[in-house]
């Protein structure tokens, strides 16, 4: 059983590369939340809802025109994120501040940001090599998706957090 895993993954394994930069982000958002006990604060402005519109808006304007595939891509990466989120890209202790803002049908899209929209494309290579689609439209895809971080990346200051709060007066971290 194993072994057809292996191959699946081995032949439609997309690479999406992550920019050195948001590596970073993601090694200190990880180190924020585990070994410093710190959560980003909900809700998140701008959220990832936001961050999907905005790429849309620079797209259209460089592009002079919205490529539909950039709207299915987008619908398809909040589709994605909206479900993984609860299971695949929380830390444990961030689960119970998930439980307390996503209520009744409240999208995690509308309340998270780029710190976990940012979780979902490390991710996202194993999600979609189950996803039965041509090589060709797996090779455009990964080209828009890199695109994406390529905006992430230079709308960094704007997109992400520089600091976490602490969780119930867990406040000294920050003298240095």
């Amino acid at each position: 059983m194993k072994q057809e895993k292996d191959t699946i993954s081995d032949d439609k394994h997309v690479k999406i590369p992550i920019p050195p930069q948001l590596k970073k982000q993601l090694i200190d958002d990880w180190n924020f939340v585990t070994q410093l006990g710190k959560l980003v604060k909900l809700p998140r402005s701008p959220c990832v809802d936001d961050i999907l519109t905005k790429y849309l808006d620079y797209r259209s304007k460089k592009d002079g025109h919205i490529a539909d595939s950039i709207g299915e891509i987008l619908k398809g990466l909040r589709s994605y994120f909206d479900k993984s989120l609860p299971m695949l890209l929380l830390y444990n202790k961030e689960r119970q501040q998930y439980h307390e803002a996503i209520k009744d049908d409240i999208s995690p899209s509308t309340v998270y940001g780029a710190e976990h929209l940012l979780r979902l494309f490390v991710k996202l290579p194993e999600l979609l090599a189950y996803v039965n689609v041509e090589e060709e439209t797996l090779a455009k895809l990964q080209q828009k998706l890199t695109d994406f971080l390529k905006f992430m990346k230079s709308n960094q200051s704007t997109f992400f957090l520089s600091t976490y709060e602490g969780v119930e007066g867990n406040c000294k971290e920050e003298e240095d």
